[in-house]
């Protein structure tokens, strides 16, 4: 591997990171840099990634907690409700993905990031608040993160993207304030990315090297985009990171799954 192409994969990474804890999307980009810039099976793509997000998600997870969104009346139980339901969608996408090749994984990668920046997009266009007001501590909000972790916990897995990338919005389309639902969704990240990895794992299929080279700077973008977060509005953000999504998979779905 080039310096070059180390120092490609180490910026977008150390972007990706700021990414999750700023705005919740951002793993994302390690998926796409691992499997359009290196020749990498989609089991590799994925293990790999996952790998990386078992340790964002527990920084993510302390950081929110000392700045206490994690605090709030309902909110850890809200998460841990969210992160086991996200366990066994996490397992069973991870299982489905070796079956997949190339192009297939290219072609479903393109579309969830396309579905995951059009989902942005609308909240934004639709003016959908992320400091609404929604109840954690309640028997609703109990049957919501069910259904969450739940639908979010099979694609992560199977595409090794995390789970901040859609709980994030589905939350705050439900009224989750903005900061308290990326502080959930580190949470569950930890669940599907412990989970997704070992059954990768199981397969062989993580390049544990790689794995280090990336994470590194996913962690050092994660404690940034904290800090950032408590000082930025995240809103500013979120077209920015739309079209760059919308672009991304659109391009991989026109190419077949593929940016080469």
């Amino acid at each position: 591997m080039s310096l070059g192409l180390i120092f490609l994969l180490m910026t977008i990474a150390l972007i990706g990171g700021i990414c999750i804890t700023t705005i919740g999307p951002g793993g994302i980009f390690v998926t796409i840099a691992l499997f359009a810039l290196l020749d990498l099976t989609p089991s590799t793509v994925a293990g790999t990634a996952s790998a990386t997000f078992i340790a964002t998600g527990i920084v993510g997870s302390l950081a929110y907690l000392r700045s206490g969104e994690l605090s709030k009346p309902g909110a850890r139980r809200a998460a841990l409700v969210l992160g086991a339901a996200s366990v066994i969608g996490a397992f069973a996408g991870a299982q489905l993905n070796t079956i997949l090749d190339a192009r297939l994984f290219g072609i479903m990668l393109g579309a969830f990031v396309l579905l995951t920046g059009l989902i942005i997009l609308i909240r934004r266009v639709m003016g959908l608040s992320s400091d609404a007001d929604f109840e954690l501590n309640t028997p609703k909000a109990d049957i919501a993160m069910v259904a969450i972790g739940l639908g979010v916990g099979l694609p992560g897995g199977l595409l090794g993207v995390g789970g901040p990338v859609l709980a994030v919005p589905i939350m705050v389309v439900l009224g989750v304030p903005m900061l308290v639902g990326v502080a959930l969704a580190q949470v569950q990240s930890i669940f599907i990315a412990a989970f997704a990895t070992v059954g990768f794992a199981i397969h062989g299929a993580i390049d544990w090297s790689l794995a280090l080279l990336v994470g590194v700077p996913l962690l050092i973008g994660t404690v940034a985009g904290w800090y950032l977060a408590r000082r930025i509005n995240p809103d500013r953000l979120q077209l920015g990171l739309a079209a760059v999504l919308i672009g991304l998979g659109a391009y991989l779905l026109i190419g077949g799954g593929t940016l080469n």
